[in-house]
């Protein structure tokens, strides 16, 4: 498939009557929040991985492409804000709370956190409930292997995560004071347990770029982008459903799952079809159901209502 670059706009993306809505309702929610970062060539690292199985049969989107079309409304609502205004972002020292139904609780430093993990490239699709995907070249490792470092009591049924909240760094914080920061998400146990989740702290074999959600940031490659959750400082077990931010500001429209399901439409325009960042005007395609990982994933909503439980 050939791919080309294009200057795209949100209104590219989706109709313009479906855009002008969500900023509508951004608005109206005083915001909104997700996560990123920008990594130029001065703060970008290499880094050691390996490579591995998982991939797909489609190309890679480009890293220019990848890291300056982002949502992360912390650093404001455009999709140029990110990489024009996450240079501010401190992210070294960094630190991980996890609490909750573990049995280490603490604050970790982020270097003791990723001890002993190998890092690995994972190929994968991404897709934006706002209709449009790319295909990232993630560099991390299984989100499992920081629950069992925590130790993960028996009761636990759910990871609930928190961003990254510091208004003097992040702009988009200060221009909607009322909106109900920080952003946070949250997965079910079996969810955040499988081998397909995971923790990104790196893309195209560099460290991860700011407005992508440096330094650490959740990849959960069948669900909608918004519930990859970047710049995490807080994680925690917990036996009841976490409140998750697209859910409170319009849950009919951002269910907790939020599985990729080209059959269940958003209220206001179709997730059948997806433009692909790059493609060019002509650069679209079909959804496929959990965004293509169907094989590996469909088991944990057996008997599910993928309707109601969208």
């Amino acid at each position: 498939m050939a791919i080309f670059r294009g200057d795209l706009k949100y209104s590219d993306i989706t109709a313009k009557a479906d855009f002008l809505n969500r900023r509508q309702l951004i608005a109206g929610a005083a915001g909104v929040g997700i996560a990123g970062s920008l990594g130029g060539a001065a703060t970008a690292k290499a880094l050691k991985y390996k490579k591995t199985s998982y991939s797909v049969d489609v190309e890679t989107t480009a890293k220019r492409d990848i890291t300056s079309y982002n949502n992360y409304y912390e650093f404001g609502t455009r999709k140029d804000d990110p990489a024009k205004n996450a240079h501010r972002l401190t992210t070294d020292p960094w630190s991980v709370e996890i609490g909750g139904l573990v049995d280490k609780p603490g604050k970790y430093d982020l270097d003791d956190l990723l001890s002993g993990i190998a890092l690995e490239e994972r190929i994968y699709r991404f897709r934006c409930v706002e209709a449009w995907s790319m295909v990232v070249p993630w560099i991390g490792f299984s989100l499992s292997e920081i629950i069992a470092k925590a130790g993960a009591q028996s009761g636990a049924k759910y990871v609930a995560f928190e961003t990254l909240s510091r208004p003097s760094e992040m702009p988009g914080i200060g221009s909607n004071p009322s909106f109900p920061w920080p952003y946070v998400e949250g997965l079910r146990m079996d969810e955040a347990m499988h081998p397909l989740t995971m923790i990104a702290t790196g893309l195209y074999g560099e460290s991860l770029p700011k407005q992508n959600g440096a330094p650490l940031r959740l990849v959960v490659p069948w669900k909608y982008g918004f519930k990859s959750i970047k710049s995490i400082v807080k994680i925690t077990l917990t036996d009841k459903q976490p409140p998750t931010t697209w859910n409170k500001l319009a849950a009919r429209e951002y269910g907790f799952y939020s599985n990729v399901n080209p059959e269940v439409d958003h209220p206001r325009w179709s997730q059948a079809r997806e433009r692909v960042i790059g493609g060019g005007v002509f650069g679209k395609r079909d959804t496929p159901m959990f965004n293509g990982y169907g094989d590996q994933v469909a088991g944990l909503y057996a008997g599910m209502d993928l309707r109601k439980n969208y």
